[in-house]
Parts: structure tokens; C-alpha cells; sequence
């Protein structure tokens, strides 16, 4: 099947002016019959002539325009196209006044077939109209005198005017095409926008899960078990231990609450960054006996909420992986503003931290991942004394 055939010629801008050459084809049939029936020829003449053009409109009218819109194989157009050259020719046979048929004939064939067939064609079609001349009127026929240089211009001109024609159709497939690429591509992109958008939507849902519900869980676990040890022999210390356990799980519902409704963290919504470093280095401290220093800059510089919020996230992770990992008697945490930018410092005195240790866990992975997207960056080393360090820079 040639290019032709393979976009639907409707949808495009050849499409969209295709009322024209069908003006041009009603009309050239019309005046061509008209034509046929006031000429000098013999009846018997005239009827076939008339009725191979009407033969032709309706042939036209019934597949030649599915085929001109791109319906049809290859072995179809051939086919059309042979059965319009055979009707052209033999009514310029019976009268050489049909000859204007040549009007609608010629772009038909450049419409149907490749340009070469379509040259072949059409300039037999046009030297028959002489050789028709010749055989009905004999050499002595008068109208040689102006049907013979007619001939060579109307070769060359149907030649030009093919290659136009060919030309058209053959861009406005192009561009067709083109358009519907585009569109198929805007859909694959729209597709792989919204799966991005998934993946995007899982992650930050995974962070936000790791640094709140599961460090939380966490600590209700571990004072659970605080509980369990000491509610026989320590009442007292029990009874605390309930307490923070109690305030952990209220806290945790708060944020399963506001991550539902997509807002800041509940530790921003009722308080500033300042006091929400202060509350977690606290907890540290009564969950687990750790010496925790805190010193928090009150004059910060004003921050958008999505870098309060990663400040946050990263306080709890650290402060978490102490809990977890540290095995560390005291911690220090300092939050303070740098050369436009704010700096958060966590520093432990336990076991130390290998940078060259692999980790399958989500938190620093999720602590990295959150810096980068405010513009920021995530250092973790061990101290200089013993134990990690952990600091983060965020533009302000």
C-alpha cells in the first residue's frame, strides 16, 4: 500500500479543501456532456461518449471518492485507475469534443497513482486526443492545426500540474501523520506524567509514614516494653512511661490525620519550627534518659513551609537513628541561621557512623531526598570526638 492510502485524507488540510476539487469535477463533467451533445458528431457517437462520462461521474461518485480518501489497496487503485484511462479513451474515440473530460481525468489519476504511472498515463491520454483527431477526421482534419501544439503545452502542463497536486497530497499526509505522532506522543507523555506522578505520590507518602507513624509506633513500642519492666518493681516510673506512651499515640493520630488531608505536619500547625525542635529533642530525652542539648536560634529568617517541613523530618530522623542505632549517653542539636541559609546540627557521642556502610533503611535515603528537593544538602560524618554527625543546609 502506497502513502497515499495510509492516512485519512478527511482529518487533514487536503481534507478540508477537498470541496473544491469536487466542484471542479461536477463541473467539468457537466460542460463536457453539454458539450458532447451540441457537437457535430453522429448521435451514435454522441451517446457513447455522454453515457462513458456518466459512467464515469458514477463511478467516481460510488468508489472513486473511498479511493481518493485513502480506502483501498494498491491492486484497487491500479484497477480504478485503468478503468478510468479505458473510459476517457474510448469516449475521446467516439467524439473529440470529450476530450475536456481531461480536465477532471488528469488530476484524478495523479490523485490515485504514484507520479510516474500518473505521467505515463496522463500524457497518453492526451496525445489520444490527437490521435482520435486524426482517426475520425483523416490528417486533412482542420482542428490538427490547433490540437497538435496544444498537445506538447497540455503534456507539460498536466505534467506541472501533477507534480503540484502530487505534491499537496503528499504533504498534507505528511503532516497528517506528523499530527498524529503528536498526538500519540502527547498521550505516552501524559501517561508516564501521571505514573511519575505515582511514584512521586508513593515516595512522599513513604516519608512522610518512616518519619512520623513509624518513629512513633516505635517509641510506644519501646516504652511498652519500659512498661512491662518496670510496672511490678516501678509504679512510678510506669506510670510515666504510660504517659509518654499515651501523648506518642495521641500525636501519631494527629499526623495520620493531617497526612491524610495533605497538611503541614501537626507539630508546624500548632507551633513554630523552634518549638517543634525543642518538643522532639525533649521526648528524647524523657523516653530515653539521653542528655540532649538544644539550642535553637528563635530569630530564624522566614522559610516556606516545605523547608520547615524537611527540617523537621530530618530533626526526627536523626533524632530517631540515635534512639535506634547511637547507643550515645548525650546528644547535641543545634538549629541556627548561616549566611542565608539555615543549618541543622545533630551531634552524638556513641557508636560513630562508617560512611562506607551500606544501609538498606529508607532514612537517610529519604533525608537526602527531601534536602534536594528544597535546594539543599545532607552531610553525615563521624564526629570529631566519637560518634556521628549529621548536618543539614537549607536556602532560607
Amino acid at each position: 500500500m502506497d502513502e497515499r492510502s495510509t492516512v485519512n485524507r478527511t482529518d487533514d488540510a487536503w481534507g478540508q479543501s477537498y470541496w473544491a476539487w469536487e466542484v471542479l469535477f461536477a463541473v467539468a463533467c457537466v460542460a463536457t456532456a453539454f458539450l458532447v451533445f451540441f457537437s457535430d458528431s453522429g448521435p451514435v457517437a454522441k451517446a457513447i461518449a455522454d453515457g462513458l462520462i456518466g459512467l464515469m461521474a458514477v463511478g467516481y461518485l460510488v468508489l472513486g471518492r473511498r479511493i481518493v480518501h485513502g480506502e483501498g489497496n494498491g491492486a484497487a487503485r491500479v484497477l480504478a485507475s485503468a478503468a478510468l484511462v479505458l473510459c476517457t479513451a474510448i469516449a475521446i474515440l467516439a467524439d473529440t469534443t470529450a476530450s475536456f473530460v481531461l480536465f477532471f481525468t488528469i488530476p484524478l489519476l495523479f490523485m490515485v497513482l504514484e507520479r510516474r504511472p500518473a505521467v505515463v498515463s496522463t500524457t497518453a491520454l492526451i496525445l489520444w486526443e490527437s490521435a482520435s483527431a486524426v482517426l475520425n477526421g483523416g490528417w486533412h482534419n482542420p482542428s490538427l492545426r490547433i490540437l497538435l501544439p496544444m498537445t506538447a503545452i497540455l503534456v507539460v502542463f498536466s505534467i506541472l500540474a501533477g507534480k503540484f497536486t502530487s505534491d499537496v497530497v503528499r504533504e498534507s499526509n505528511a503532516r497528517a501523520r506528523l499530527i498524529l505522532e503528536l498526538e500519540e506522543s502527547q498521550a505516552e507523555v501524559e501517561r508516564l506524567s501521571r505514573e511519575a506522578g505515582t511514584a512521586v505520590e508513593r515516595e512522599r507518602l513513604a516519608r512522610e509514614i518512616h518519619d512520623t507513624l513509624a518513629q512513633g509506633f516505635t517509641s510506644i513500642v519501646a516504652l511498652t516494653q519500659a512498661i512491662e519492666s518496670e510496672v511490678d518493681t516501678d509504679p512510678e516510673a510506669a506510670r510515666k512511661h504510660l504517659a509518654l506512651a499515651g501523648h506518642t499515640a495521641r500525636e501519631n493520630l494527629a499526623e495520620a490525620r493531617a497526612m491524610v488531608a495533605a497538611l503541614t505536619p501537626s507539630a508546624l500547625a500548632t507551633g513554630s519550627l523552634p518549638d517543634a525542635v525543642r518538643r522532639q529533642a525533649k521526648r528524647l530525652s524523657d523516653e530515653t534518659g539521653i542528655v540532649v542539648g538544644c539550642e535553637v536560634d528563635d530569630e530564624l529568617p522566614p522559610l516556606r513551609t516545605a523547608v520547615e517541613v524537611v527540617l523537621l523530618r530530618a530533626t526526627q530522623e536523626a533524632l530517631a537513628n540515635v534512639r535506634k542505632h547511637a547507643n550515645a549517653s548525650t546528644v547535641r542539636l543545634r538549629l541556627s541561621a548561616v549566611d542565608g541559609s539555615v543549618r541543622l546540627q545533630v551531634t552524638d557521642n556513641g557508636r560513630g557512623f562508617s560512611p562506607q556502610a551500606t544501609t538498606s533503611g529508607f532514612g537517610l535515603r529519604g533525608m537526602r531526598s527531601r534536602a534536594e528537593q528544597v535546594g539543599g544538602k545532607l552531610t553525615v560524618r563521624p564526629g570529631e570526638g566519637g560518634g556521628t554527625e549529621l548536618e543539614l543546609e537549607v536556602p532560607a
